[in-house]
């Protein structure tokens, strides 16, 4: 019988609550790493990734930072209110994270109906002795978000700081429990740079310096791009069919040497992508770099932006020609990063481009985090996969245990 790779079913399964993982190990690298190769499934523990690679891995990592995107407001009458910053209104994180003066994002309100005066407002005294006053502003009302307007007294401060005074770590809804402060620590990878991330890129979590070495000793080269998870990846598929499920956009932000790297003459690297995010990361960037030189014109200030649906469109080209528009971009602009929205939706039928690999944790039923796995290695597959994880007793989700799965089209 024909599997219906678009019916949101085919990427259900039992997930016990008690299978979800509430805290993470107390050592990173000692999660269980489930490795999947040629139609073989391994069991092994994480700290022995480096056993299982090629030589000529080169490891992507998506070094962007949770943000603490969580206030906390109270209203004249005293209703609690919560506001969770999804991501900038216009722009990337960067120049609003560094701001110190008003700055205006998209935002989830809990208890939104109990907001009826203009501005919230929080009060608090610094260690230093300054009084913090940090407003609240509702400019607009979209379907599933509102647009705020952040401001604050404290010229010297900026946004990103207002974040670590006043700010709770979102963990992710399934948890179900408060974050408690050694949340802080342990849901961010210790490679976590680029603050702007609601949600950590859990399949790096499970990395440590001592990984890192090993990596190093087998010759394995790193290196890093970054994706600002939103809320998102969250979102639940609450369509039959995947063809009707409206994809979040997240941005995007790519070191020019990294396309360098994927450029060159000689590039036999063997990619292997940590995470979902990285894997949307590179495999975005190929089809932006399809796509760039048609869409946008030289000087252009807008911001590139891949579709759901751009990918199963657009002619192909061989890799290198797609880095090479992307490299004479960024040249016509004297940048050293390509920066841009990706929306992309990957689904069974989509080629991947780029990626040989994914190191990837277990995921939710019916959402397109599980969809992505079933495309990269089949349906059958990945079925397969979750009965054993289940049935040996792997812990799911965010600070759930590892897997490598090797693509369909991986050589042996």
């Amino acid at each position: 019988m024909k599997i219906d790779t678009d019916n949101i079913e085919t990427y259900n399964y039992d997930l016990p609550l008690e299978r979800i993982a509430e805290y993470p190990l107390a050592i990173r690298d000692q999660s269980n790493l489930l490795v999947y190769k040629n139609e073989k499934i391994v069991d092994d523990l994480f700290t022995s990734i480096t056993d299982h690679l090629p030589s000529n891995s080169l490891l992507v990592f998506n070094n962007t930072r949770v943000v603490q995107a969580r206030f906390l407001f109270q209203t004249s009458t005293g209703a609690a209110v919560e506001i969770f910053s999804l991501e900038p209104n216009e722009g990337g994180p960067a120049e609003s994270m560094s701001a110190k003066g008003p700055v205006v994002w998209k935002c989830f309100v809990g208890n939104a109906k109990r907001w009826k005066q203009p501005v919230l407002e929080r009060n608090v005294m610094l260690p230093s002795g300054d009084a913090l006053i940090f407003h609240a502003k509702q400019l607009d009302k979209k379907d599933d978000y509102y647009i705020i307007e952040f401001s604050w007294n404290l010229t010297h401060i900026t946004f990103s700081e207002i974040f670590s005074l006043l700010g709770d770590l979102p963990l992710p809804p399934y948890m179900k429990r408060k974050t408690e402060e050694n949340d802080k620590l342990r849901y961010q990878t210790i490679y976590a740079k680029h603050e702007g991330s609601v949600a950590a890129p859990t399949a790096g979590l499970h990395f440590t310096e001592q990984v890192f070495e090993s990596l190093k000793s087998k010759g394995i080269e790193c290196r890093e791009v970054t994706l600002h998870v939103g809320a998102g990846t969250f979102k639940p598929v609450k369509t039959d069919s995947l063809k009707d499920h409206s994809m979040h956009s997240e941005y995007i932000t790519v070191s020019k040497e990294i396309i360098e790297c994927l450029c060159a003459d000689d590039n036999n690297k063997f990619i292997v992508p940590v995470g979902t995010t990285s894997m949307r990361t590179l495999e975005s960037l190929y089809w932006l770099g399809c796509k760039l030189t048609n869409d946008l014109s030289e000087g252009s200030d807008v911001l590139p932006e891949l579709q759901q649906w751009d990918a199963y469109s657009l002619n192909p080209l061989p890799l290198k020609d797609s880095m090479e528009n992307l490299l004479a971009f960024i040249s016509k602009r004297n940048a050293n990063v390509f920066s841009a929205r990706t929306s992309l939706l990957i689904k069974p039928g989509y080629e991947f481009k780029v990626c040989k690999a994914l190191i990837t944790n277990f995921h939710q039923p019916k959402s397109t985090l599980l969809c992505l796995v079933a495309s990269f290695i089949g349906v059958d597959p990945m079925k397969k996969i979750y009965d054993s994880a289940l049935a040996n007793n792997y812990r799911f989700l965010s600070y759930g245990d590892s897997s490598l799965l090797f693509g369909k089209m991986t050589v042996k």
